[in-house]
């Protein structure tokens, strides 16, 4: 992948255009423009004097209407900033302020969320001894609105034969009578996979802080054909409409992945069947399956074990060796106990993405209390280990997901963050219809500019799209050069967490690409090839395609917080989540930018721009 060189030279901004890979001009011409530019000295120092004076005028004006037409506050870059920040100054600032992560140490994968008596419970694997990967137990917060959370002890540590090298992934059961119980992987002493069970010491506690494991574990062994380490991460416990109890796993055999279906009386002992749920080859293996219904008629999200008509059936898998999480959308035949795609070009493993980014292992609950199905994935660092031990933590949650069918296309998913993280809004400013002209960049004037909610519009020129331009059906994020790769009708969109001297900058942006029929299609992308000019050695560019129907704009919605940014397309039919380090666009030094990096075409963009608060991450006061 071509690296970017970080581009300096912003004197003249924003007149100037820093995204773009200038040509080097002649020596004639330089001679020239040096001619030039003594006159041009000239000439701005008056205009200097002009324009100070007529600011002066203007800001003593009421100032109601955040934009004029298309020069928004602070389009003239001021003085550039000499601060320089410490490495520790770095590591503070790269702690995120409103999404979850415990006090200390490392987690990975989130397990068995659960609503129970008023309480959100969040099991994630936890290594309670370090900032790195080792230790694995299950640790164990809870909230009230999936915001601001509560630590509570680590609930289960690995204490057995069975799980002497970690408690691994697993979910909960709630079942109708009021018991509790998690299934987890138990990695055993030769790291062999065993499926194990806990019950909560006692159910009626609403914070179920003590856990037992069974006395007569491991429940399931590993089954012929099987590799010790291909076996893990059984699923919730649900009844289907013939009554029989049922549990699924993920799997793999001679590289296909598989989803094997277990079925229960007792919720102890389990019965594999003789065919998988599903199964697709050369997919290699599947891990953290999530499998739950959506709704085709509306919002509302279902209980795992609802089945009918009005209902498709999603199944999620993740797996280590691509770092990806998949999913499909298909029928489920629960008399069967099988699951067929929609589409069989988006099948499972092959198809479609969670996240274009960084979020991995995503598992989702069924919040009965607001009739909506919400996904936490983790959000691993992309930085050194050598940093995590610094900072003495590592890796995050997303903001929760509500997810639901997307009934317009039928064909996606809609992740969108809970509307709770919405109470973290303050401070609103709005910019409406900004003029972008093709090769430009505006700086937004917000204030601080590290804990962001951004909900932003872009209107394209309608004549630019129908105007003959290039062909570059071959165009896609990960395989471009960022935000410097132009074309006629793209990249645009918005710069995060960017100095003055845009040195560093990370754009989020859409890219149209017309197909050899004239077709448009939709690219949205994260860049982070000049994120950082330290420590980050992930030079990459995320994102994928996002389909625009007739008649939609295209909006975009950015969560920035500090070290994470979270990018929303569409609705959630695309999301990318990346990690960034920046070194000098960090406190105050942070910024935004508004873009147009194409060629051929005129944008407009209106924003709303939100500050965020901090949420309340802290030990429960017992």
């Amino acid at each position: 992948m071509k690296t970017i060189e970080p581009f300096s030279d912003v004197e003249n901004a924003p007149n100037s255009t820093p995204l773009l890979n200038h040509p080097e001009p002649s020596r004639a011409a330089v001679r020239k423009q040096s001619f030039v530019r003594v006159l041009s000295s000239i000439t701005l120092v008056s205009l200097f004097f002009v324009l100070a004076f007529v600011l002066i005028v203007l800001n003593q004006q009421d100032s109601t209407n955040t934009v004029a037409n298309s020069a928004p506050p602070g389009a003239t870059v001021p003085e550039k900033s000499s601060v320089k920040h410490s490495q520790s100054d770095r590591l503070r600032w790269e702690r995120t302020a409103y999404h979850f992560q415990p006090a200390k140490n490392f987690i990975y994968d989130p397990n068995g969320p659960l609503f129970h008596m008023g309480w959100y419970h969040l099991f994630y694997q936890y290594n309670p001894y370090a900032p790195i990967w080792g230790n694995m137990s299950w640790g164990h917060a809870v909230s009230k609105d999936m915001i601001h959370w509560f630590e509570l002890p680590v609930a289960m540590v690995p204490t057995e034969w069975y799980d002497i090298e970690g408690v691994l992934s697993g979910s909960t059961t709630a079942l109708p009578n009021g018991q509790i119980f998690a299934l987890y992987t138990g990695n055993a002493k030769d790291f062999s996979q065993l499926q194990c069970k806990a019950v909560p010491l006692n159910a009626s506690d609403p914070l179920l802080v003590d856990w037992v494991k069974y006395e007569d574990n491991p429940i399931l062994y590993i089954p012929p054909g099987i590799g010790p380490k291909d076996y893990r991460d059984p699923s919730t416990v649900w009844t289907g409409p013939d009554g029989k109890h049922r549990m699924i796993m993920g799997t793999k055999q001679n590289g296909t992945g598989m989803v094997h279906v277990y079925h229960t009386t007792d919720f102890i002992n389990y019965v594999l069947l003789d065919e998988p749920l599903h199964s697709v080859p050369n997919t290699d293996m599947w891990e953290c399956v999530d499998f739950y219904p959506v709704s085709t008629i509306n919002d509302s999200a279902l209980d795992i074990a609802a089945y009918g008509s009005d209902i498709k059936h999603v199944i999620k898998e993740s797996w280590e060796g691509h770092g990806m999480d998949l999913y499909s959308i298909g029928t489920y035949d629960a008399y069967k106990d099988k699951w067929t795609p929609d589409n069989p070009e988006l099948d499972v493993g092959i198809g479609l993405r969670v996240d274009y980014g960084r979020l991995f292992a995503s598992k989702s609950l069924y919040d009965p209390l607001k009739k909506r199905r919400v996904t936490w994935g983790y959000v691993g660092e992309s930085d050194s280990p050598d940093q995590d031990i610094n900072r003495g933590w590592a890796t995050i949650y997303n903001v929760g997901r509500t997810v639901v069918l997307d009934r317009k296309t039928g064909t996606h998913l809609l992740h969108w963050p809970v509307e709770e993280i919405e109470s973290l809004r303050s401070n609103v400013r709005e910019f409406n219809e900004i003029e972008l002209v093709p090769g430009s960049i505006i700086p937004l004037d917000i204030g601080m500019a590290t804990q962001l909610d951004i909900v932003a519009t872009f209107k394209v020129d309608p004549e630019a799209l129908m105007a003959k331009s290039d062909i570059n059906s071959e165009y896609g994020c990960t395989t471009s050069s960022g935000a410097t790769q132009r074309g006629s009708l793209g990249p645009f969109g918005i710069v995060v967490l960017a100095d003055l001297a845009l040195s560093e900058l990370t754009p989020l942006y859409f890219y149209i690409a017309k197909n050899t029929d004239g077709g448009l299609v939709t690219h949205f992308c994260t860049d982070k090839l000049r994120s950082s000019l330290d420590y980050d050695g992930e030079r990459v560019v995320y994102g994928g395609t996002v389909p625009v129907l007739d008649g939609e704009e295209l909006t975009m919605r950015l969560l920035v917080d500090h070290s994470v940014v979270e990018g929303f397309a569409q609705g959630g039919r695309t999301v990318i989540t990346s990690r960034v380090y920046p070194t000098n666009a960090i406190y105050e030094e942070a910024k935004i930018f508004l873009f147009n990096n194409a060629t051929g075409a005129s944008v407009k963009a209106s924003l709303k721009i939100w500050q965020m608060g901090s949420a309340s991450i802290q030990a429960y006061p017992f």
